[in-house]
C-alpha cells in the first residue's frame, strides 16, 4: 500500500518553503550586495550531497507582539553536518533574510543541539554569524539563549576546533560567541562586529566614532586583534575555513592530518644566502619560512596584527606544524604586549590540538618604553613563558641570530621545554647585546682608551666571542647542535619525526593559572 500522495506533497511544500528562506526578493537583494544566502554558504562549504540538515522544520514559539502569525522558516538558522575533504564537520549559518537572523529560544536550541552533537561525535564546529541580534519579542528567552550558546562554546573549547565566520552584522552580546571560539574569519565588506555602536558610544562618552574605526574587518584585524583572518567575500571566507581545517585534527584526542612521505634530507644552499652579512641588517623571516615549509605553503594567522611576531600553520616533510617566528623587519622583532598575546594564544591552540611547534628566534628583547611598562608588559610577556612551558607537544627551536635576555627564554629555550634546539653560527645567546654588555662591564677601560669608540667595538666583539657564541651555549648543553642554515629543513624535519610520539605527563590539576 503506497504512501498517501498528499503527505508527500505537504512534505515537499514545507521543504520548498524552507529552501526559499525569507523570499526570493530578499535573496536577490543580497546577491546585489555580493552576499550569499545562508544555505548557499553551507552548500559551497560541504562536499556536494553530504549536507544533512538538523531542525529544518523547527519554528519559534513566541505568540506575542505581532509574532502570532509570523512564519520563520527553520527559525532563522540552518544547522547540520557534512563532509569537508572527507572529514565530518558540523556547521550552522544564521539567515538574515528570516527576521534578520535574530536569535530566539528555538534558534539558540538548534545551535546548542548541534554543538552537543559535534561534541559527542568529535567533529569541528563552524558558525556563520549574520544576525541582527536578540529577538526582542522573545524577551528574556532570547537573552537566555545567548547564555546557553556561550556555555556550549566554553564546554567545547579545547575539545573540538571551533571556527566563527563573521559574514554580516554581529553586535552586542552576539559578538561574544565568536570571541569564545578558536578562530574568527571576517569578510572585508558587508560585515561588522562590535559591542556598542556609534550612537551608544556618543551618548555614553561623547566620542564620535564611525563603524569603520572599530567594527570593520580591517579594524579588528590590525588594531584590536579580535579576528584571525580577513576574507574578500563569503566564498573566500568558506574557502579559508576549509583551508584552516586542513591543518587541524577533528578533536583533541586525534592527531593532525599529517602526511608521511619519505624524508628528503637534502640541504638547501639558498638558505645560506638569506642570512644578511651584517648583524645590523634585518633578517627576512618570511623568506626563511618560505624555504623551510613544504612547497612554500604557509597559512599565516593574524597577519595584520602585532606583525613583529609571525604565527601560522604549514607542513614540513608532510607533518603539520605551528610556526612561531620573530619578525626583525617590524620593531626589530622585539616582543611587546600585543605580540606576546598573539604568540601565547597560538601556542596554546597548537598544544590543544596536538600540533608540533617550530620556533624561529631572532629577538633582541622585550620592547622598552613607558607605555609598555604601564600597559603590563610583565603580565603579557609572562603569557609567552607560560604557554611554552605548559605545552606538551613536540617543540623544536631554531636560534637564527639574536636571542637576548628574558625574550630568549620566552621564545622556547631548552629551559622552557624545547625538545631540540638548533642554532646557526650567526646566533648570539646572551643576557643582552654585546655592545650594551661591553659598555657596562668595561666602562672604565672604554673611558680611559685613546679611541673609546674603537675600544668599545673591540670589547664588544670579545664579549660576543666569549659569552654569546652558540658554541658557548652548546658547551653547556643548551643547544642540541649548531648547523648551517642550509641544513635547517632536514634537521627540523628529522627532529619532528623523532619527537612525534613524545609523551609528557604533568602533575594532576584542573588547569594552570595563566597571567591573563
Amino acid at each position: 500500500m503506497a504512501i498517501d500522495p498528499k503527505l508527500l506533497e505537504e512534505l515537499r511544500e514545507r521543504r520548498q518553503i524552507a529552501r526559499n528562506a525569507g523570499g526570493a526578493d530578499k535573496l536577490a537583494k543580497r546577491k546585489e550586495k555580493g552576499l550569499m544566502g545562508a544555505r548557499e554558504r553551507l552548500e559551497m562549504f560541504f562536499e556536494p550531497g553530504t549536507f544533512q540538515e538538523f531542525g529544518m522544520h523547527a519554528q519559534h514559539s513566541c505568540h506575542r507582539f505581532g509574532m502570532e502569525k509570523k512564519q520563520l522558516p527553520y527559525d532563522g538558522v540552518v544547522c547540520g553536518s557534512g563532509l569537508v575533504d572527507g572529514r565530518a564537520v558540523a556547521a550552522y549559518a544564521q539567515d538574515f533574510t528570516v527576521s534578520g537572523g535574530s536569535l530566539g529560544r528555538i534558534h539558540a536550541k538548534k545551535i546548542c543541539d548541534l554543538m552537543d552533537f559535534a561534541h559527542e561525535a568529535g567533529m569541528p564546529v563552524v558558525g556563520v554569524n549574520d544576525s541582527g541580534g536578540a529577538r526582542i519579542q522573545e524577551g528574556v528567552d532570547s537573552l537566555s539563549g545567548y547564555g546557553q550558546v556561550f556555555f556550549k562554546n566554553v564546554l567545547l573549547s579545547g575539545v573540538v576546533p571551533q571556527i566563527a565566520v563573521i559574514a554580516g552584522p554581529c553586535a552586542g552580546g552576539a559578538a561574544y560567541s565568536p570571541a569564545l571560539t578558536d578562530f574568527l574569519i571576517m569578510t572585508k565588506e558587508n560585515s561588522n562586529m562590535f559591542i556598542c555602536g556609534p550612537d551608544v558610544i556618543k551618548s555614553a562618552t561623547g566620542e564620535t566614532a564611525q563603524l569603520e574605526q572599530f567594527a570593520s574587518a580591517a579594524a579588528h584585524a590590525s588594531i584590536s586583534g579580535n579576528i584571525h583572518l580577513v576574507a574578500d567575500d563569503d566564498s573566500h571566507a568558506m574557502e579559508l575555513t576549509a583551508k584552516l581545517l586542513s591543518f587541524l585534527p577533528s578533536n583533541n584526542i586525534s592527531d593532525p592530518p599529517h602526511e608521511f612521505p619519505d624524508l628528503d634530507m637534502s640541504e638547501d644552499p639558498q638558505m645560506n644566502e638569506i642570512v644578511p652579512a651584517s648583524g645590523k641588517e634585518a633578517l627576512d623571516v618570511m623568506a626563511v619560512i618560505d624555504r623551510l615549509v613544504d612547497d612554500g605553503d604557509f597559512f599565516e594567522i593574524m597577519p595584520d596584527f602585532a606583525r613583529n611576531i609571525v604565527v601560522g600553520y604549514a607542513r614540513i616533510e608532510g607533518l603539520v606544524v605551528g610556526i612561531v617566528a620573530n619578525n626583525p623587519m617590524v620593531k626589530a622583532g622585539t616582543l611587546d604586549i600585543d605580540s606576546s598575546d598573539k604568540g601565547a594564544r597560538f601556542i596554546r591552540t597548537c598544544n590543544i590540538y596536538n600540533i608540533p611547534i617550530v620556533t624561529l628566534v631572532d629577538v633582541p628583547g622585550f620592547m622598552p618604553g613607558l607605555a609598555q611598562e604601564q600597559g603590563g608588559i610583565i603580565r603579557h610577556g609572562a603569557k609567552m613563558l607560560f604557554a611554552y612551558a605548559a605545552s606538551t607537544v613536540p617543540k623544536i627551536t631554531l636560534i637564527m641570530r639574536k636571542a637576548y635576555g628574558g625574550a630568549y627564554l620566552a621564545m622556547c629555550s631548552a629551559d622552557l621545554g624545547a625538545d631540540m634546539v638548533f642554532a646557526w653560527p650567526t646566533a648570539e645567546i646572551a643576557v643582552m647585546g654585546g655592545e650594551g654588555a661591553a659598555r657596562i662591564l668595561f666602562r672604565k677601560e672604554i673611558k680611559e682608551a685613546d679611541d673609546p669608540k674603537a675600544k668599545a667595538a673591540e670589547l664588544c666583539e670579545a664579549y660576543r666571542n666569549e659569552f654569546s657564541s652558540p658554541y658557548q651555549a652548546a658547551s653547556n648543553a643548551m643547544i642540541t647542535d649548531v648547523i648551517e642554515p642550509s641544513q635547517t629543513r632536514p634537521a627540523i624535519a628529522l627532529a619532528l619525526r623523532n619527537t612525534l610520539n613524545k609523551r609528557d605527563t604533568r602533575p594532576p590539576k584542573k588547569h594552570g593559572n595563566i597571567p591573563l
